[in-house]
């Protein structure tokens, strides 16, 4: 087995527990929520204590245990600026978009609006209530989108919870009119197949905005979800009428069945969907993490993205679950959901070997490009047995010359690392919370981790919206690029504004 990149930078204590945690969340029955205060001052911090040299920005916890439960631990390089606790949803935070000075973070009771203008002091605009699993949420222009991937009585924010055995239930995308910031209306909704798991917008023009859903079939038992589902739904959504949204296509990506996964290792998991697909617009690239595959493809026509190279990893990977380019779009990151978020996959016995990043170059030209693998990378702060650790979703750091990154890693906290030397990843800065609690094992900390505008902004799955700053003369050139907008899964082109 290939090696991981890891050196241990300090050794955490504590005793093994043995429960096993799932995704609870808790559905309230309001309509919008009313704006809330501004948040009151940052948790209290404990200052980190070197045991590696300030180039590498590493920091040990003083004695070398854990943190204590909530306690907030970090590198000198990165401060914390505030946390705004959750309001009216008390559902599992999820993902995260950018719009000027607003950041819309998904929750598996709805959406939350935060003006940003303000960094030290994110103000709460408005809370939407409308459940359904994952929520995962872009916005373009006037809208937003937000995935439904469990099953629903109806399309409607007031739909009630039913079994995906029942032929009427309903998962798939929502659209809501985003224009008064603080009243969003919801306008229109598109089923689609096995409901949307994620989701990825692509712009073409000012016309209209696709979107590429993900999701994947759990058995045979869904009656609008069988295997094989070997594909991805392509929704058209007229930007001047989105209530004729539909879907125009399901283009197989796996003709073969994909992965069938690996006898050998139990632990790949065979593909039936994607659970990612990342865009690069500006260089009609896509790159998809499909469960037992990754994808490189070309989206030069929009409605019918073409399969360039596809590649598998049988030993080390467990689930693809999500995409990064670099901005010379010749590296693809792949993050490995090993556990499936709900594991403890970063202690110190599983942590050395496997739930890595996989770090591929892109070489050759045109439709003849390939992905070819370079190496590994996780963070190397071994959680203790109670924490769910996992790779997650993050962004670019953008400064050119190098090739940096933010990443969420749930209870692992949020990683900046440098895979400018695609064969020798390294941390540069860390932030991350004790655990939630010692007596069972519990999904919690951050979803995503995405660099906007000169702040981290992370959405905690358990403790809301944290706003963090990095000081670091590697990712300082960053503070100069300004974006009007960013879903992480469409990749802007940083430099050519």
């Amino acid at each position: 087995m290939t090696s991981l990149h890891t050196t241990r930078v300090r050794r955490r204590r504590l005793g093994a527990v043995a429960a096993a945690a799932g995704l609870l969340a808790t559905l309230l029955t309001a309509t919008t929520a009313a704006a809330t205060p501004d948040p009151g001052d940052a948790p209290a911090e404990r200052g980190s204590v070197s045991r590696s040299d300030q180039a590498d920005a590493r920091a040990a916890i003083a004695g070398g245990d854990i943190p204590g439960v909530d306690e907030i631990v970090h590198s000198p390089n990165i401060k914390h600026l505030t946390n705004v606790p959750k309001g009216a949803l008390q559902g599992l935070n999820t993902d995260l978009a950018f719009q000027g000075k607003y950041a819309f973070v998904g929750n598996y009771d709805g959406f939350v609006i935060y003006d940003i203008s303000k960094p030290k002091k994110p103000r709460t605009v408005s809370q939407v209530l409308c459940p359904g699993s994952q929520n995962d949420i872009s916005v373009s222009g006037n809208l937003l989108f937000l995935s439904t991937d469990s099953s629903r009585s109806d399309d409607s924010c007031s739909s009630t919870s039913q079994p995906a055995t029942e032929k009427s239930s309903w998962e798939g995308m929502k659209i809501f009119d985003i224009s008064n910031k603080r009243q969003p209306k919801y306008i229109a909704a598109v089923e689609t197949a096995c409901g949307s798991h994620t989701h990825t917008l692509v712009p073409d023009g000012k016309k209209n905005v696709y979107i590429y859903v993900s999701s994947y079939a759990p058995n045979e038992a869904f009656p609008d979800c069988r295997p094989p589902h070997d594909g991805i739904s392509i929704i058209k959504v007229p930007l001047k009428a989105p209530q004729k949204a539909r879907v125009i296509d399901f283009p197989v990506l796996f003709p073969d069945g994909g992965n069938p996964g690996a006898p050998e290792n139990p632990g790949v998991s065979k593909t039936t969907g994607c659970h990612d697909i990342t865009v690069l617009p500006s260089k009609d690239l896509a790159a998809g993490a499909c469960m037992g595959d990754g994808l490189l493809f070309s989206i030069k026509d929009p409605e019918r993205p073409k399969i360039i190279d596809r590649v598998q990893d049988n030993v080390n990977f467990a689930f693809w679950h999500s995409a990064t380019f670099n901005q010379g779009v010749n590296k693809v990151v792949f993050t490995d959901e090993l556990g499936g978020g709900g594991a403890a996959t970063c202690n110190e016995e599983i942590g050395p070997k496997r739930g890595a990043n996989g770090i591929y170059d892109i070489v050759g030209k045109g439709d003849q490009r390939k992905l070819v693998f370079r190496s590994y990378f996780k963070i190397d702060r071994h959680q203790a047995d109670a924490e769910v650790c996992v790779a997650h979703n993050g962004s670019l750091i953008p400064v050119k010359g190098r090739d940096l990154m933010v990443q969420a890693w749930y209870q692992g906290g949020i990683s900046v690392w440098d895979f400018t030397n695609s064969a020798k990843p390294k941390e540069i800065a860390f932030f991350e919370r004790g655990p939630v609690t010692l007596d069972r094992v519990t999904t919690a900390g951050s979803w995503s981790a995405y660099y906007y505008n000169g702040h981290i902004y992370s959405s905690d799955i358990a403790k809301g919206f944290d706003v963090l700053r990095v000081d670091d003369p590697r990712t300082d050139p960053a503070k100069r690029v300004k974006l009007d907008e960013l879903n992480a899964q469409t990749q802007p082109d940083y430099f050519a504004r």
